[in-house]
C-alpha cells in the first residue's frame, strides 16, 4: 500500500498479503528428480535432475524458472548435496505478470515447501530473507518486501516492514474503507525487461553521488538510506540536500566517473548490472528525491492508521494520490494505461488510487469508503473495461476488491 521502489534502498515498506495465492500440491519420492506442472496449459512442464547443479537463464524468465530460485536457496543455505525428489502442481488466483507480486510469490512457495520436503527448518523471518536473495538468481535486484510480506502477513492487518534487521509491526488500517485492486491489463514481467534494475542502478550511483558531495566514504555506501543514517539527517533534509547536490538533468557516464573519480570500467563492474550495460544517462535527481519522499511517506502513513481519527481515510488517500504522481513524474514507472485507470477510479469514488507492485503495467489499488464500494466497482467497469473487448474478457480476475490476508504456510496430508 505504500514504499514502492524503496526497500531495495534500505527503507520501512507498508504492504498488506491480498487474499488471492499460489498454492503447489507436492509429492514427495525417491525419483531423484524434481518434476514441475502447470494447472494453466500455457506454462509448460519442466524436469530437473536433484543431483545436477540448478541452471537458471536469466535470459529466459519462466515460470519454473522462479520456482527453481527458491529451490536453490534453500538447497544453498543447507548445503544440501542431493535434494530430495519432488513431483508439483502448481495453481494460482494471483494475475500474472500484474504487479501483485506473483513472481515473490511462486519463490516463496517453492522455497517453503523445499524446506519441508527436505525435512529443513527455519523461522519465517530466515525463510523471507533467503527468498529476497534468491529472487535475484532470476536477475531482478529487488529489496525483499514482497518475500517479507508473504511470509509475515497475518490475516486482517497490514504490516510496517522495516529492513536490517527484517522485523514486522501490525498496522490496524481504518474501518469504513475497503481497497480494490484493479489491473490495467498490461502485462510486466520486471525480469524480463531492464527497467527495473536500471532504477536501481540509479539509485545507487544516487547514493554514491550524494555521499561523495558531503564528504563520505561512496566505496562504502550502497544505498540511499545509509547516506541518511551515516549524516543523521532527517528526510526532508535528504531531499533538501538532494536539490542542493543533484541536478535535474540526466547524468551522463562521463559526468559520474568525474565525480567519483573512477575509470568507466568501475562503473561497468561495480555500479551496472547485467541488463544495464546498454545505459548511457541516469535521473539521478529524479530518482532520489521519489525514495525519500516515498519514506517519509511510509511513517506519515503509518502514524495516521495508529491515530485512528475521524478524517484517517481522507488522510491516507491523500498520501496515496501522492504516491502515485511522484511513481509517474519522478520515477517514472507507471505508463498510459495505468495513469488513465487511476484517473477513472478517483472519478468513480475513491478517496485514494495509485500503482502498486513495479509499475510499467500491472495494478493500482484504490481506497474506497465501504459505502461506494458497489457504486465503485460498476463505475470502474463501465469505464476501462466494458468498452473493451480485451479488458472486458479479463475483468472477472482484474477488478476486485480485498482485504488483508494470512502469510505462507504449508497444509500436510495425514
Amino acid at each position: 500500500m505504500k514504499g514502492e521502489h524503496i526497500d531495495y534502498c534500505g527503507y520501512s515498506v507498508l504492504p498488506m498479503a491480498i487474499e488471492q495465492n499460489i498454492l503447489a500440491a507436492v509429492s514427495v519420492n525417491n525419483s531423484g528428480t524434481i518434476q514441475l506442472a502447470n494447472t494453466n496449459p500455457q506454462y509448460q512442464d519442466f524436469k530437473v535432475s536433484c543431483s545436477e547443479d540448478i541452471i537458471i537463464d536469466r535470459e529466459n524468465p519462466k515460470w519454473y524458472y522462479y520456482f527453481l530460485c527458491g529451490v536453490k536457496g534453500i538447497q544453498e543455505k543447507f548445503g544440501i548435496g542431493r535434494l530430495a525428489g519432488m513431483s508439483c502442481v502448481v495453481d494460482g488466483t494471483i494475475p500474472p505478470s500484474s504487479g501483485l507480486s506473483s513472481s515473490s510469490a511462486l519463490v516463496c512457495c517453492s522455497g517453503l515447501l523445499t524446506m519441508e520436503a527436505n525435512h529443513k527448518s527455519l523461522s519465517k523471518v530466515a525463510l523471507a530473507e533467503i527468498c529476497a536473495k534468491s529472487e535475484c538468481y532470476i536477475g531482478t535486484e529487488g529489496g525483499g518486501m514482497d518475500q517479507s510480506i508473504s511470509f509475515l502477513a497475518e490475516k486482517g492487518t497490514a504490516k510496517l516492514i522495516e529492513f536490517q534487521p527484517l522485523r514486522a509491526t501490525d498496522v490496524k488500517l481504518p474501518e469504513g474503507a475497503v481497497f480494490v485492486i484493479s489491473n490495467c491489463c498490461v502485462e510486466m514481467n520486471k525480469a524480463a525487461s531492464s527497467h527495473y534494475n536500471i532504477r536501481v542502478v540509479e539509485c545507487r550511483i544516487a547514493t554514491k553521488m550524494l555521499a561523495q558531495a558531503r564528504g563520505l566514504d561512496p566505496s562504502r555506501l550502497l544505498k540511499l538510506s545509509q547516506v541518511q543514517t551515516e549524516l543523521k539527517a532527517s528526510l526532508e533534509e535528504m531531499l533538501t540536500l538532494v536539490d542542493e547536490v543533484l541536478h535535474p538533468e540526466p547524468y551522463s557516464r562521463e559526468e559520474i566517473c568525474k565525480v567519483l573519480g573512477i575509470t568507466s570500467e568501475q562503473l561497468c563492474t561495480e555500479l551496472l548490472s547485467a541488463n544495464t550495460q546498454h545505459v548511457m544517462h541516469f535521473k539521478l535527481h529524479q530518482r532520489a528525491k521519489h525514495v525519500y519522499g516515498e519514506a517519509a511517506r511510509v511513517m506519515r502513513f503509518k502514524s495516521v492508521c495508529d491515530a485512528g481519527s475521524a478524517e484517517s481515510v481522507k488522510l491516507l488517500g491523500e498520501l496515496m494520490n501522492q504516491s502515485h504522481a511522484s511513481c509517474r513524474d519522478l520515477y517514472e514507472c507507471s505508463c498510459p494505461e495505468l495513469d488513465q485507470l487511476v484517473d477513472i477510479c478517483l472519478k468513480s469514488g475513491a478517496v485514494g488510487s495509485r500503482l502498486t507492485g513495479a509499475g510499467w503495467g500491472g495494478c493500482a489499488v484504490s481506497m474506497v469508503p465501504s459505502e461506494k464500494a458497489e457504486s465503485f466497482l460498476q463505475a470502474v467497469r463501465d469505464a476501462y473495461y466494458t468498452p473493451d473487448p480485451r479488458r472486458a474478457a479479463m475483468e472477472k480476475q482484474s477488478l476486485f476488491v480485498t482485504k488483508p490476508g494470512g502469510g505462507a504456510g504449508v497444509l500436510l496430508e495425514e
